[in-house]
């Protein structure tokens, strides 16, 4: 069993009294008492009991992970009460960090480039160390040319979306978009589901500060937003009104675009095109996070909160860290410093790396650097290649050894 994200939304858990409506004819060919089901699966919300999933699965599964390895310290930290004889270091609940797969996200040009330089089976070999290890053959210009490249692809993919979103909200001709994002600008992308722990509006904290990173005349900042909520999910969906709704308040509405109607094809442009990978969620609360992941093996260098697979991921060349790892008293102390962070990674690190110390044609040789250490680290490790390969190994043949020949598995379950 792989455990999900450690807030309510992701272990659903259900009221008793539906439980024995829709489940009254199986507890009865179980031939037990309503009771004892009901309590196999319960889990005491503090005004009352619930039937958890979460615990279901736990208790009938002999094996329990969670998607990063911070995620398995807290989920053994969260569900340590089923196991009140056991420390909690030694709750049974592992890791295996989610990785993506690398030729749905890889930008075919980038693929084109790999295939020139690194070595001649890197596609069959993603999770091999060695099979990225050619990247530093690969002169700084040419990389830099084909980031431009899709950075452009990029703008106008954005350009042609927001001219369709103004004329199904406005029920006229588009308002012209040529001007709309400037390729040549420093673009931060934040494309994600739009849960509220994700915090998609923590970049408006101090609108003032904001302004001042975007809005400089030298070295001007854009920001794309994407994504979509739960259904169920109206703190979700509010965030995404109130990004739109703070931009335009404050004036940002040229700086910070939101493109509607969030799916693959979106993530692939924004992922291959542009700049910086934004990601700052509440820590703990992200379990894994893929999307960073996705943006890395195409060159995008992350700046995240040290939550989820970035815990493990930043190296302190391939990316940046926003805010702490540590615990504060409360969620408005966190969101301060996390967005102060922001601020001054954005300011002092992301922006003069990006616009300083150009070659004569145009190259930025700091920014490229890290570019390549972003793909070299993260490419082959956060790949479902060597996903897979844990699964099996840690999980599924253990699994298959642990049954006897009657087909009963050999653990005693809790």
């Amino acid at each position: 069993f792989t455990t999900h994200t450690p807030v309510p939304a992701g272990n659903d858990a259900f009221p008793y009294g539906l439980m024995e409506k829709y489940f009254a004819g199986y507890i009865s060919a179980l031939g037990i008492p309503a009771q004892d089901f009901l309590d196999f699966a319960k889990q005491d919300m503090g005004w009352g009991s619930m039937y958890s999933m979460t615990v279901l699965a736990l208790k009938t599964s002999a094996f329990h992970n969670g998607v990063s390895k911070l995620h398995g310290e807290v989920s053994r930290g969260m569900w340590s009460w089923l196991y009140p004889d056991v420390p909690t270091n030694e709750v049974p609940i592992g890791s295996i960090t989610n990785g993506i797969h690398t030729e749905t996200f890889l930008a075919p040009e980038l693929g084109e480039l790999f295939d020139r330089y690194l070595a001649p089976n890197w596609r069959k070999q993603i999770d091999d160390p060695a099979s990225w290890a050619g990247l530093e053959q690969i002169p700084d210009a040419e990389l830099w040319r084909v980031h431009e490249g899709l950075k452009r692809q990029m703008v106008a993919f954005v350009r042609d979306r927001t001219s369709a979103q103004r004329v199904r909200h406005d029920g006229s001709a588009a308002t012209a978009t040529d001007g709309l994002l400037d390729p040549n600008a420093l673009t931060l992308g934040f494309a994600r589901r739009f849960a509220t722990y994700k915090r998609a509006t923590l970049m408006f904290r101090h609108p003032d500060r904001l302004r001042q990173i975007l809005m400089n005349p030298k070295r001007p900042v854009q920001v794309v937003f994407s994504g979509k909520s739960h259904p169920a999910d109206n703190g979700g969906k509010e965030f995404i009104r109130q990004v739109i709704a703070l931009a335009r308040q404050h004036g940002l509405q040229d700086h910070v675009i939101f493109v509607e109607n969030y799916d693959m094809r979106i993530a692939r442009q924004l992922v291959q095109g542009v700049d910086v990978w934004l990601n700052n969620p509440m820590r703990p609360l992200e379990a894994s996070g893929t999307s960073g992941q996705k943006a890395s093996l195409n060159g995008i260098p992350n700046a995240s909160i040290l939550d989820g697979w970035w815990v493990e991921g930043y190296n302190g060349k391939n990316g940046w860290q926003l805010g702490e790892a540590r615990e504060y008293a409360n969620a408005d102390e966190q969101a301060e410093a996390d967005a102060n962070s922001l601020y001054d990674v954005l300011e002092h690190q992301i922006v003069p790396a990006y616009y300083g110390n150009r070659t004569t044609d145009g190259v930025p040789t700091d920014w490229v650097r890290i570019m390549k250490e972003a793909i070299r680290t993260c490419a082959p490790v956060y790949s479902t290649h060597r996903m897979v390969k844990d699964y099996t190994t840690e999980r599924y043949v253990p699994a298959s050894e642990s049954v006897n020949p009657v087909g009963k598995t050999a653990a005693t379950l809790a």
